[in-house]
């Protein structure tokens, strides 16, 4: 048992002993050894099931949207893409800062849970795709922390400029070309909402894809619809996508959804100026507000 496993224990433990909060979320182990799904403590007795290790890659955040908490104070922890979320949320107004304690784990990026799988305990198990280019692996915002302080300033002094050679070689092809490569990917599209579901920037109480009576999307399952629903979603999150890329890690397609979201985020920055989502909550949002300086070439 590692040490952050200890500590997340022994806190969990004294803030549902002292009532601080009625449930406490994290991780546990899952039905295999590189799965640690959430874990929802409202019991002292139960804070053992909690662990910290290198598959721990749900962001809890996204579960205070929930409505069975909107009443009752809650703890959970948080990595740096979880403390990016709940920012997040606090500037969409979902969420109460009074109403949730957060506890802060410095997050040397996880592992691959399908590389784990294949292979195995002993395998050299790279790290997981959206945790290469994590610019902010530790917690912005807590309210205890379970790492070493001077971690925080050491990983701000070292951040690096992005990576978008991805992006730039979708770029590169023509308008035909991309048009084949995004119709290949969404064909695969099996519209079954994993990554609206698990991502903290879908937040919406009624999305509108679940409307019935609107007539915004039908319920075929066809490359023309399947891509408004993609493009319709990313355009929603564009300038709130805080890059956790949960979304491309539940899909059951293999769709590379951050491709796209990194495209978008390339195009905010080089518009507006270089914004990250989930840093300050005060700041305002690029596509959120108008200024005077704002370029108008399509005018």
């Amino acid at each position: 048992m590692n040490e952050i496993t200890n500590k997340m224990r022994k806190i969990a433990g004294e803030i549902l002993q002292k009532g601080e909060a009625s449930v406490v979320i994290g991780w546990e182990k899952g039905t295999f050894w590189y799965l640690s799904p959430p874990a929802f403590i409202d019991k002292v007795e139960d804070v053992d099931r909690l662990v910290w290790d290198d598959f721990c890659h749900n962001n809890l955040s996204k579960y205070l949207v929930d409505f069975k908490y909107k009443e009752e104070k809650v703890a959970i922890f948080v990595k740096g893409c979880d403390s990016r979320a709940f920012n997040r949320l606090l500037q969409d107004k979902q969420i109460e800062r009074e109403k949730v304690i957060l506890i802060g784990i410095p997050c040397p990026g996880l592992k691959d849970q399908d590389q784990a799988k294949t292979l195995g305990k002993e395998g050299d198990i790279p790290k997981a795709e959206k945790c290469l280019e994590c610019k902010y692996p530790n917690p912005l915002v807590y309210d205890y922390y379970l790492g070493e302080k001077e971690e925080l300033d050491e990983v701000a002094a070292t951040k690096e400029a992005p990576n978008y050679s991805d992006v730039e070689a979708i770029e590169a092809m023509s308008p035909d070309e991309r048009y084949e490569f995004w119709t290949k990917q969404y064909d695969r599209c099996i519209r079954c909402y994993a990554c609206r579901n698990v991502c903290p920037a879908c937040n919406c109480r009624e999305c509108v894809f679940d409307q019935t009576c609107v007539g915004w999307i039908g319920k075929a399952n066809n490359s023309s619809e399947n891509q408004f629903f993609a493009l319709t979603r990313a355009m929603h999150v564009a300038g709130r996508c805080i890059e956790c890329g949960e979304c491309e890690r539940a899909c059951p397609m293999d769709i590379p959804i951050m491709l796209l979201n990194k495209k978008i985020i390339k195009d905010i920055n080089e518009l507006f100026g270089e914004y990250d989502a989930g840093i300050d909550v005060d700041s305002k949002l690029p596509l959120g507000h108008f200024d005077k300086s704002d370029p108008e070439e399509f005018m």
